[in-house]
């Protein structure tokens, strides 16, 4: 249910990028409650793109879960933004976080909805 797309700027390699990945999950779990077997994550790498107008290193990050409760999106944004400092050296400063809460019928899985 869960997903968590991370885009960056940033030259990450391999093993940075499958560290990365694996926190991430647990840690989206672990926040939402929610089993790790429906958290996805996912990375891209973007080189085109700016922030306040500079290509200094920044983060685009969507979270994206059904029944995702507003109240934990506080908490969310600081331990994200301290994982994307932590792990690929990218500023809290330069990284932004769209929240998103999905109805369950608009939620696709395993040939049916949730």
């Amino acid at each position: 249910m869960p997903l968590l797309s991370i885009e960056t700027n940033q030259t990450v390699d391999d093993s940075s990028i499958a560290h990365l990945l694996k926190t991430a999950s647990r840690m989206v779990a672990e926040q939402l409650g929610k089993p790790e077997r429906f958290v996805m994550v996912r990375f891209n790498r973007n080189p085109d793109m700016l922030f306040a107008g500079d290509d200094a290193a920044l983060v685009y990050m969507e979270l994206k879960s059904i029944g995702l409760p507003e109240t934990a999106t506080g908490e969310l944004s600081l331990l994200l933004c301290n994982l994307m400092e932590a792990e690929i050296n990218v500023s809290r400063d330069r990284v932004y976080i769209e929240f998103a809460n999905a109805p369950r019928k608009l939620w696709g899985w395993n040939g049916g909805t949730f």
